[in-house]
């Protein structure tokens, strides 16, 4: 099984989030619960190759 960290926080009745390898890629759910299923969708769409150009955080050692 693998992780991914993600930042999420909740904006009136509605949780909002983005996987922090992919920040231009949001979900929004209307629970917390709903808010991980669409991150797990999301995740899967943007590791598919399906989706061209897709923008993702890298890490540099200087």
């Amino acid at each position: 099984m693998n992780t991914i960290k993600f930042l999420y926080w909740q904006d009136e009745a509605e949780f909002i989030g983005y996987l922090l390898d992919y920040p231009d890629y949001w979900t929004q759910g209307q629970t917390f619960e709903d808010l991980m299923a669409h991150l797990r969708d999301l995740y899967n769409d943007l590791t598919s190759k399906e989706i061209p150009n897709i923008r993702k955080i890298g890490e540099l050692v200087v």
